[in-house]
C-alpha cells in the first residue's frame, strides 16, 4: 500500500513559464529505514481502500495526498484507538469523494533501494498537470550552422560584422552572391542578420542598413523568430529604435500582432523599457489595441507597465480606448507608489534659472507627465468608487501575504509522521458539522475548533497604506474625495494612514489631519499591537532615506524635534506620558533612539565649526594686515594716506573695515558652537541660529574682503590702465560666486528648518476640501457689484 504526495517546491512563474518540480514519495520506501512504519493494521478489513486527490494545506508545504490506506494511516501511530482510526479515515473518504480522480501518479519501484537524496526529492511525471508544449517558433534556416565550418567563417562572421556596425556595401556583396542569407541564421541564438542590426545602436548609418536589408526580403523573411521567439521588430521596440520599428512596420503590418519571448507583443516591449516615441508609434498603429493578438489579460498587462514606466499619456489613450480597464485595480496600486508623478510642479523664475545654469538637463520625456498621471487616477477611481463597498474595500486592502513555506521537509521520519498526523487533524477540526455528523453519528455532539490555518491573514500591500508610505498625499486626497471613511482604515497593525505618515515622515499626509475637524481625536489616540501610539512613532528613529533630504546630521536631528513638538501638541495630554509594552514613554523612546544621531550631530556641528573658523581667522588676520598697508601709502609730512580723498579709496577702507568686524563675529559665533553642551534641546533653536549667523558672516566677511582686494586696484590703476582692475575684478567674483554656489544649500536648509518650519506643519492651503478659487473670485465680484449698485441708488434718493 502507497502513499504518495506532491511537494509543490516553487510557484509556477508564470512570466517565465517555467514549472515546478513534481515530488513523489513512497511510505514503503520510508518503511525500508523506520521499522515503526511497517507496523500496519491487518485486521481492519480492506487495508487496500485508496483515495484519490486529498489536498491537504501545511505551513511548510501542500501535499497532495494520491493514494492512502486506512493500514498506513494506522501505521504512522499504532497507539492511535480503531475508532479514531476509522473516524480520520472516514473524513478523508468523504473529502476523496468530493475530488475528481483524473491526476494519476507514476508507478514507483518500491522493491529498489534509494539513496537520501533520492528520498527527499523523486521526480515523477504527471501527465494532467504539466504545461502545454510552447509555440515553436518560426526559426531562420540553419543551413549556415548547420555546415561546414569554414563556409560559416568566411561568410556568417562577416555578415555578423557588417550587420552590427551597419556596413551595408560588404553586407550587400555577400547577399548578392548568397541571396538566400537574409534568411539564415547567423548566431547561435538562431539571429538573422536584421535581428542583429534591430538591435543595434540607433544611428543613421543603422537605420539605412536596415532599410536597405529589409528591402532585400520579402515580408515572410520579416516574421523569421529567434530562438526566444523574437522577431526583428521585437528586438527594435526593445531597444527603442523607433526609425526601425517604422520600416518593419511599413514592410509587413503583421510583425504587430507576433508575439515575442513569453508571449510578449511588440507593443508591450516597447513600454517594458519605457520608450516613449516606440510605444507611442506602435499603439497609433495597433488600431486601439484591437488587432488579433490582444485579448483582456494582455491589455491589462500593457497599461500597467506603461503606468510604471511613467507613460502616463499612453496609458491615458489606453484607458479611453478600452472602457473595460478604466477600473484597474493593479493601475491603482503602481499610481500608490508615484508620488512625484501626481505633483504639480510650480517652479518660480529663480528655480528655472538655477536649474538652467547649475542643473543636469536631463532626457526630454513624455509630455504633461504630472497632468496626465492625475487624469489617469480620477478615471480610475471614479469607476472603482461606484463598485459596491466590498469590492472597494477589496481593492484597496490588496492581495493577502503569501504562505511563507520552508524549502523541504525534514529528514526525521517521526517528524514528518507527527506533521501529518496534526494536518490531518487540522482539517478534522475545519471540517463541517455536518459532515462529522455523517461520519460519528447524529447522537454525538462537535464543536468548531478553531485551526492555526485560520490565523488572521496579513495584508501588507493595501494601496492606501503604501500611498502613505511613500508620502503620496494627492494620491491619498484624490480617493478620501470619493470615499471619505478611508481615514477610518486601519492596517494589520491597528494604525492609519497618518500614523504611517508619522512613522515615514510625510507631512504632507500627516497635515491632512487639520482637515477632518475634531475627528482627529479619535484617530491620533490609536495605539498598535506593542501599544505604541503616534507619539512613540515619533520617538523611533526615522528611515535613513528621509534624514538624507536634510543637510547635515545637526539639522535632521533639529527636523526630528520638530517632528516631536508637533505629533506632541497633536495627542491628547493624557497619551503623552503612556507607556509601551516595553514599559517606555514616547521621550523616553526617543532619547533612546536618537541617542547616535545626538553623539553624529555634536560630532558634525563641531567639526564644521572648526573649519569655518580657521577661515574665518585667516580672513581677520589679511584684511587687518590691509587697513594698516593702505594702496598708495601714506604721505610723510602730514600722515595721511596718499589716495584718502579718492572715492574708490572711501570704498576699500569701508569694505576692509567690515570684512574684519564680519570675520571676527563669525569667529565668535563658531567658537560658541564649539562650546556648546550639546543637549538634545539645543538641535532645535540655538544650534542651528548660530551656525546660520556664523556661516552668514563668514559669507559678508568674504565678499567684502573681495570688494575691498578689487576696489584697491581701481585706487592704483585709474588712469590709462583701467583694463587691469576690471579683469581683476571680474575674477574676484570667482571666490563669491563659488561660496555662494557650495554653501548656500547648507545655510538654505538651516534657514528653511529654523524659520521656515512654523510652515512645515498647519500649512494655510487645504488640499483635501477647499473651494475653489474661481468660485471665490465670482463670489468677490458679486459682493462688489451689489455694494456699487446698492451706493448708486443711495445717491440717486
Amino acid at each position: 500500500m502507497v502513499i504518495r504526495y506532491q511537494r509543490f517546491s516553487s510557484p509556477i512563474n508564470k512570466v517565465s513559464g517555467t514549472t515546478t518540480t513534481m515530488a513523489s514519495m513512497s511510505f514503503a520506501t520510508v518503511a525500508a529505514t523506520q521499522p515503526f512504519l511497517k507496523r500496519a493494521v491487518q485486521a481492519i478489513p480492506n487495508p487496500s481502500f485508496t483515495f484519490f486527490n486529498l489536498c491537504i494545506p501545511c505551513p511548510f508545504h501542500f501535499f497532495k495526498f494520491e493514494a492512502i490506506s486506512i493500514a498506513e494511516v494506522s501505521s504512522l501511530s499504532p497507539s492511535l484507538p480503531l475508532t479514531l482510526t476509522l473516524r480520520i479515515f472516514s473524513f478523508i473518504l468523504l473529502i476523496a469523494e468530493m475530488k475528481q480522480p483524473e491526476v494519476q501518479l507514476a508507478s514507483i519501484d518500491e522493491d529498489n533501494t534509494i539513496s537520501q537524496p533520492q528520498k527527499d526529492e523523486i521526480i515523477v511525471p504527471v501527465a494532467s498537470l504539466a504545461r502545454p508544449p510552447p509555440h515553436q517558433p518560426n526559426l531562420p534556416r540553419p543551413d549556415l550552422l548547420n555546415g561546414s565550418r569554414e563556409v560559416y567563417i568566411d561568410v556568417g562572421i562577416p555578415l555578423y560584422e557588417a550587420s552590427i556596425k551597419g556596413d551595408w556595401k560588404a553586407a550587400k556583396a555577400l547577399i548578392d552572391k548568397t541571396p538566400d542569407l537574409v534568411r539564415c541564421s547567423i548566431t547561435e541564438n538562431c539571429e538573422t542578420a536584421l535581428h542583429v542590426a534591430a538591435s543595434a545602436k540607433k544611428t543613421k548609418r543603422m537605420q539605412d542598413f536596415v532599410k536597405n536589408l529589409v528591402e532585400k526580403m520579402g515580408k515572410v523573411d520579416l516574421e523569421l523568430q529567434n530562438s526566444s521567439s523574437n522577431t526583428a521588430l521585437c528586438l527594435a521596440a526593445a531597444a527603442g529604435n523607433v526609425e526601425m520599428v517604422d520600416i518593419l512596420v511599413e514592410k509587413n503590418p503583421g510583425l504587430l500582432v507576433i508575439t515575442g519571448s513569453q508571449q510578449m507583443m511588440p507593443l508591450y516591449m516597447a513600454a517594458l523599457f519605457g520608450d516613449h516615441a516606440t510605444v507611442k508609434y506602435l499603439y497609433d498603429k495597433s488600431k486601439g489595441l484591437r488587432d488579433d493578438g490582444w485579448n483582456p489579460q494582455n491589455r491589462g498587462w500593457l497599461l500597467q507597465k506603461c503606468v510604471e514606466s511613467n507613460l502616463f499619456d499612453i496609458a491615458l489613450r489606453i484607458v479611453e480606448d478600452r472602457s473595460e480597464l478604466n477600473s484597474n485595480a493593479s493601475v491603482l496600486g503602481v499610481l500608490a507608489k508615484k508620488p512625484e508623478a501626481l505633483s504639480k510642479t510650480t517652479s518660480n523664475i529663480f528655480k528655472k534659472l538655477y536649474n538652467w545654469a547649475f542643473a543636469r538637463r536631463s532626457k526630454p520625456g513624455p509630455p504633461k507627465k504630472e497632468s496626465d498621471a492625475l487624469q489617469l487616477l480620477r478615471i480610475i477611481w471614479e469607476n472603482i468608487a461606484k463598485k459596491p463597498k466590498k469590492e472597494i474595500d477589496d481593492i484597496i486592502r490588496g492581495q493577502a501575504d503569501p504562505i511563507k513555506k520552508e524549502d523541504r521537509l525534514p529528514y526525521n521520519k517521526e517528524d514528518q509522521a507527527l506533521q501529518l498526523l496534526t494536518r490531518i487533524y487540522e482539517n478534522i477540526a475545519k471540517m463541517p458539522i455536518q459532515i462529522q455528523k455523517l461520519t460519528a453519528g447524529p447522537s454525538a455532539n462537535f464543536t468548531r475548533t478553531p485551526s492555526m490555518e485560520n490565523a488572521k491573514k496579513k495584508y501588507s500591500s493595501r494601496i492606501l497604506f503604501v500611498a502613505a508610505e511613500m508620502g503620496n498625499t494627492t494620491f491619498i486626497v484624490e480617493l478620501i474625495r470619493k470615499y471619505p471613511d478611508l481615514i477610518w482604515k486601519v492596517n494589520d497593525n491597528n494604525q492609519s494612514i497618518f500614523h504611517i505618515a508619522v512613522k515615514h515622515r510625510h507631512e504632507g499626509v500627516y497635515n491632512l489631519l487639520y482637515e477632518i475637524g475634531s475627528m482627529k481625536d479619535l484617530i491620533t489616540p490609536l495605539r498598535d499591537e506593542n501599544d505604541n501610539n503616534m507619539l512613540h512613532l515619533v520617538g523611533k528613529s526615522a528611515k535613513r532615506k528621509r534624514l538624507q533630504d536634510v543637510s547635515g546630521v545637526a539639522l535632521q536631528m533639529q527636523r526630528e524635534l520638530l517632528w516631536f513638538k508637533e505629533v506632541e501638541a497633536m495627542i491628547p495630554p493624557s497619551y503623552r506620558e503612556r507607556k509601551n509594552k516595553d514599559g517606555l514613554t514616547p521621550h523616553e523612546l526617543f532619547t533612546k533612539e536618537h541617542k547616535e544621531l545626538v553623539a553624529q550631530g555634536e560630532k558634525w556641528m563641531k567639526g564644521t565649526a572648526s573649519q569655518c573658523m580657521v577661515v574665518a581667522a585667516l580672513i581677520a588676520t589679511i584684511v587687518f594686515a590691509a587697513a594698516f598697508t593702505v594702496p598708495g601709502g601714506y604721505n610723510q609730512t602730514t600722515g595721511y594716506p596718499i589716495f584718502h580723498s579718492e572715492a574708490t579709496f572711501m570704498v576699500f577702507v569701508v569694505a576692509d573695515a567690515i570684512s574684519l568686524f564680519a570675520s571676527a563675529a563669525s569667529i565668535l559665533m563658531f567658537l560658541s558652537i564649539l562650546t556648546s553642551r550639546y543637549a538634545e534641546r539645543d538641535f532645535l533653536q540655538s544650534l542651528p541660529k548660530k551656525l546660520m549667523l556664523g556661516l552668514a558672516t563668514l559669507f559678508l566677511s568674504i565678499t567684502t574682503m573681495t570688494v575691498a582686494f578689487s576696489v584697491s586696484f581701481f585706487v592704483l590703476y585709474k588712469k590709462g590702465l583701467i583694463w587691469m582692475p576690471i579683469v581683476i575684478s571680474l575674477f574676484a567674483v570667482m571666490p563669491v560666486v563659488l561660496f555662494l554656489r557650495l554653501q548656500y544649500p547648507l545655510l538654505g536648509d538651516v534657514f528653511r528648518s529654523t524659520y521656515g518650519s512654523r510652515y512645515l506643519f498647519r500649512p494655510k492651503k487645504l488640499m483635501l476640501y477647499y473651494d475653489d478659487p474661481k468660485n471665490n473670485i465670482i463670489r468677490f465680484f458679486s459682493i462688489l457689484l451689489s455694494f456699487i449698485t446698492f451706493g448708486f441708488f443711495k445717491v440717486q434718493e
